[in-house]
């Protein structure tokens, strides 16, 4: 790759983005906005599309935006401490852990439901199980949702 400066355009497609998340990088702070030369063309440098794959990686990764700036942040301190970085992932995968724990319960439960509708002498739609818990009262997350007279 060339370092002479590349069109938005150009960044945009290396980095695996749409032209306007790069222009939102700028006004995010993440990305530098190059100064207009009198030709009305911005180039662009490699450091530019190197953060920008750095933000997109992050994020694949379930990191926020201000997560991946803080992240990026600490990538230029060459001298810091990794401890700062393994907080951060920790943190993140905890989140995730719970995430997974919160859609497991929801596959048992949705599983239950479609055993409930799948046995024999289907039950109507009024004593349809999935509806019956979507017209019940709201699930606050305490515990299992309960559909006539039994928990699930």
């Amino acid at each position: 790759m060339r370092d002479a400066g590349y069109r938005i355009g150009e960044v945009a497609k290396i980095a695996g983005v749409h032209v306007e998340t790069v222009r939102f990088y700028e006004r995010q702070g993440i990305i530098h906005q190059p100064v207009k030369p009198p030709t009305g063309i911005r180039r662009y440098s490699l450091e530019s599309i190197d953060r920008i794959r750095f933000v997109k990686h992050a994020q694949a990764l379930g990191f926020t935006l201000q997560e991946a700036r803080d992240l990026l942040a600490l990538r230029t301190r060459a001298s810091g401490s990794c401890e700062r970085v393994q907080v951060q992932a920790t943190r993140k995968l905890q989140l995730v852990q719970e995430k997974l724990a919160a859609l497991q319960r929801l596959e048992k439960t949705l599983t239950s439901f479609l055993e409930e509708c799948g046995r024999p002498g289907r039950p109507t739609t009024e004593e349809c199980p999935v509806l019956q818990a979507l017209g019940g009262e709201e699930d606050d997350g305490a515990g299992p949702l309960h559909v006539r007279g039994r928990s699930l």
